[in-house]
């Protein structure tokens, strides 16, 4: 199969879909990689690298979108690259369709075959290839917040840790998963007082046995949401739904009810925000100040760590790239029904049930589509 790799064009996005390892373990494989000129040059994965590798270096991303069979990115196709996605080419990316209809339209409307990231799954009902973002997302969040927080950024003027005779900050974490869990243990790295709001108990008790009297779990509820974010100095919303759109859980009342000058940043921007007073920003503006709150609501959060991203996200999503280019994509899909999750459009017909229903566009069962 000829695979192609397009230079990232989204605002300040440096991750690139493919390594040179993972180039070279393709080629072993028997197949070809095209990868756009200077895609990796920013995290310090030059053409050589690529070339070295077995990759052909090409000029455009047009002509890797007219040559490649399976076109492996990292962030959802932007304005100017639907035009030249065709019908069968298969597209593997992020592609966070709930909230973005118009993306979804250009999918459909293109005929290609469109296999999200983030909806892939695994045998022990995880998101694979969203937990290692996540994971960094999660990570950076605090370090955003804690910088958030500063006079000049319009934040209160606080240290996450305290001082000696000072308390340290107040840092409440809406939700459990990986991208709450990995915040709260940076926070209480950096000797936040720290509440994580769940409503799985399973998950709040894991979490108490793993971090004991150094972390605060409250079982996540209106009446406990409202106490919690309006006390606090920063909060995280680590809110996900698979697929779907997020729930908004914090009102635009409870935001005016927040100490001047606190932070919210919210991590479940790419499907949609869980503030009611989230727009997606960018890493290159990444805040705004609303009611007197700071709000960090950047879509691509680990953009800005792209390096590490780059090689976080090819461990998990290697293997998938080599099963859909040495069984076809037909056969990949149908044999392995966690990368069947991952398909979202298939030639002008939407598979996947949440971003369906969210969008108000009908469904179709991807096996109907997939089987003889």
């Amino acid at each position: 199969m000829l695979i192609g790799v397009p230079k990232e064009i989204k605002t300040h996005e440096n991750r690139v879909g493919l390594t040179p390892a993972s180039v070279r373990e393709l080629i072993v494989h028997g197949h070809q990689v095209i990868v756009e000129k200077n895609a990796g040059l920013a995290i310090d994965l030059n053409d050589s690298c690529y070339q070295t590798a077995g990759a052909e270096i090409v000029d455009t991303f047009q002509e890797i979108y007219s040559r490649a069979e399976l076109i492996v990115k990292v962030k959802e196709p932007q304005q100017a690259e639907f035009q030249y996605l065709r019908e069968g080419q298969i597209l593997f990316t992020y592609l966070h369709l709930a909230p973005d209809p118009a993306q979804a339209e250009g999918l459909i409307d293109s005929g290609c075959v469109a296999i999200a990231y983030e909806t892939v799954t695994d045998k022990y009902g995880g998101l694979p290839l969203l937990a290692p973002m996540s994971e960094v997302a999660g990570r950076m969040s605090i370090q955003a917040g804690a910088h958030a927080l500063e006079m000049d950024q319009g934040g209160r003027g606080m240290l996450l840790g305290g001082v000696s005779g000072v308390p340290s900050a107040k840092v409440v974490v809406i939700g459990g998963g990986v991208v709450g869990t990995n915040a709260a243990r940076v926070a209480m790295g950096m000797e936040a007082h720290v509440t994580v709001l769940d409503k799985s108990i399973h998950r709040l008790q894991q979490l108490d046995l793993q971090y004991s009297s150094r972390i605060n779990t409250v079982f996540s509820t209106v009446d406990a949401i409202e106490e919690y974010v309006s006390m606090a100095d920063l909060v995280i919303g680590a809110v996900l739904v698979p697929g779907a759109a997020t729930p908004r859980l914090v009102g635009r009342e409870l935001v005016k009810k927040m100490n001047r000058g606190s932070v919210l940043v919210d991590v479940a921007i790419d499907q949609g925000g869980c503030f009611a007073t989230s727009r997606s920003t960018t890493l290159a503006d990444p805040m705004y100040i609303l009611d007197d709150v700071v709000h960090y609501c950047v879509a691509n959060m680990p953009g800005a760590v792209a390096r590490t991203s780059t090689f976080a996200l090819n461990n998990v999503t290697l293997p998938f790239v080599l099963s859909i280019a040495d069984k076809g994509c037909r056969k990949a899909l149908i044999d392995d029904p966690h990368l069947r999750d991952g398909l979202n459009v298939y030639q002008g017909q939407l598979t996947y049930p949440a971003v369906a229903h969210d969008l108000n566009i009908r469904y179709v069962n991807p096996l109907e589509l997939l089987r003889p």
